[in-house]
């Protein structure tokens, strides 16, 4: 990133820069990872996963203590922390969370990085997932599988 000698960056700039050292996943490319083992990690405040709702799925670590807890030489680092952790990180709108996983690349955590969209997209996405004609999409997780003994 260039900037002009004497100016201050802007937190433009910052962002710029740090989804520059990203391959941003959309909601669907997420979910794939996430399937295939990806971390997924919601830096909202609990309030704010409150007020606006939770992946299931998702791991909450608020963003204050994120680099801690995926550290592994952090003496407060969670047991899953790791080098080669493939980690997805959410905000609600995908601004938070550039910052977030460009920090965790610093740390070593080469495989870190966050949703286009953030949390909204990700909903979004299901919601519209979820309206496909199940002949079409995706089979809704309580539907009995054609394999299923107890069908």
């Amino acid at each position: 990133m260039t900037t002009t000698p004497g100016r201050p960056r802007t937190i433009d700039d910052v962002l710029a820069d740090a989804r520059s050292r990203l391959r941003r996943l959309t909601p669907e490319e997420a979910e794939a990872a996430r399937s295939s083992g990806a971390f997924v990690v919601d830096i909202r405040p609990a309030a704010q996963r409150e007020d606006e709702g939770e992946l299931p799925f998702a791991t909450p670590i608020e963003r204050n203590v994120l680099e801690w807890r995926l550290d592994p030489a952090s003496d407060a680092s969670l047991p899953i922390a790791s080098h080669d952790l493939q980690v997805v990180v959410l905000c609600q709108e995908g601004y938070t969370s550039s910052l977030a996983a460009t920090a965790l690349q610093e740390l070593g955590i080469h495989r870190a990085t966050d949703v286009i969209g953030g949390y909204a997209a990700w909903r979004s996405w299901q919601e519209s997932a979820s309206q496909v004609p199940a002949e079409d999409g995706p089979q809704p997780v309580d539907a009995p599988r054609l394999s299923d003994p107890d069908r």
